[in-house]
């Protein structure tokens, strides 16, 4: 009974080492097949976009609405600089834009009086050139005047000639009485009379010649005035000026008022989006420059799971893909994701390829047996994640699960 009781226990130890090595063999078989087909890494971190939030315009802190680590909403004020210096600057172009368009009012009605000024010489133009005429009408009436008294007086010459020319042919023939004293006296009254008529017409001829120089003279003056006119005219037309060097200015002036108002809106900063701030070393009354960061605003909207697997698992990840996403601060709460993105290059390494220039994920190789594996990073987006749980750079694990 000892005997076969000692076998039974001997066949029943074989049995489970048998069955211990087929159960170790087939869970090493489901391991390597769900290790295979569902990668998985803890070699993960949570990451956030962040940015650092500087100030555009430059003074002194009066107000800091946020601190160390507060979560904020978008639109919500972070902090405050002194806009005094702004709104004055502000002011001060509004004023020279308003001084700009005085200034352009009344070039305006300057130009306007210049502009008569050149119509008042045109018009003065017109009517001297009016005065030429009527004064060359005149000349030549003056001369038609001249010339019909000297007619006149060659007509009455002529008939006192012929007056006086009687008169002493009958003279003597009174003393031979061939004719009476009667026709003597006719005859001298007639030389007496036509005497008379050519001084008459010289005087006449006199009067007509100094009427034709005066005429001259007024004919001479009225274009001296006309030349004076059309220099005048030239002269307004050439004091004309224009409006557009200072139509010109309002573009400078707009644009400076539209960068003093935006600089005193800059006075006041607010959270773009949903944030955590962090990194916040500054208190109020410091004195804030531009461009010079503040604190750091981690965006809370979206998070990812940067998980860096072997090269060799890459051909079981895509995107679209779902993914399991635990965090290290709370190991036993499972997050649901779904991949992002698969990386397409990271550092070379320098012991194979030398030293190339930075710019591409730098992702530490680690030992595995005894050819070191390039890993890239694959980013699965987080759905729903709590955003006081989340951290940037915390440690994580990502299971792949497939479509």
């Amino acid at each position: 009974m000892t005997t076969a009781g000692n076998k039974a226990r001997v066949w029943i130890g074989r049995i489970l080492s048998v069955a211990v090595v087929i159960g170790a063999i087939a869970l090493g078989v489901a391991v390597v097949y769900h290790t295979g087909y569902y990668p998985r890494t803890d070699d993960s971190e949570i990451f956030a976009n962040f940015i650092g939030i500087a100030p555009q315009v430059e003074g002194p802190l009066v107000r800091l609405n946020v601190h160390d680590n507060e979560f904020v909403k978008k639109g919500d004020p972070l902090f405050e600089i002194d806009d005094r210096p702004y709104r004055y600057a502000s002011e001060k172009a509004v004023s020279d834009q308003a001084t700009l368009e005085g200034q352009i009012s009344d070039e305006r009605r300057r130009i306007a009086a210049q502009v008569s000024a050149v119509s008042v010489s045109e018009a003065n133009i017109h009517s001297t050139e009016a005065d030429v005429s009527r004064w060359a009408a005149a000349v030549e009436q003056a001369r038609a005047d001249v010339a019909a008294a000297e007619q006149a007086v060659s007509r009455a010459r002529a008939e006192w000639m012929y007056a006086s020319n009687n008169l002493h042919r009958v003279e003597p023939l009174l003393v031979k009485q061939f004719v009476t004293v009667d026709q003597v006296d006719r005859a001298r009254t007639s030389e007496v009379a036509q005497a008379q008529s050519l001084k008459q017409s010289e005087a006449q001829l006199q009067q007509a010649q100094a009427a034709l120089q005066a005429t001259l003279a007024q004919e001479q003056r009225s274009k001296a005035i006309l030349t004076q006119s059309k220099a005048q005219h030239q002269q307004s037309q050439n004091a004309v000026t224009t409006l557009e060097p200072l139509v010109n200015q309002r573009g400078a002036k707009a644009s400076a008022i539209d960068t003093a108002r935006y600089n005193v809106n800059n006075c006041r900063v607010y959270a773009p989006f949903d944030a955590r701030v962090t990194n916040l070393t500054i208190s109020e009354g410091a004195y804030a420059h531009i461009g010079q960061q503040v604190f750091t605003l981690i965006d809370a909207r979206t998070w990812w799971a940067v998980a860096n697997f072997r090269e060799g698992q890459l051909e079981r990840i895509a995107p679209g893909m779902r993914a399991d996403v635990y965090v290290m601060s709370k190991p036993n709460v499972r997050f649901s994701g779904v991949v992002d993105s698969v990386g397409f290059g990271v550092t070379p390494d320098a012991d194979v390829v030398g030293r190339l220039t930075p710019g591409l994920p730098d992702v530490k190789r680690m030992l595995n047996w005894v050819h070191i594996a390039s890993r890239f990073p694959v980013r699965v987006r987080v759905e729903n994640p709590p955003p006081e749980l989340f951290r940037v750079s915390e440690s994580a694990v990502v299971v792949i699960r497939g479509r």
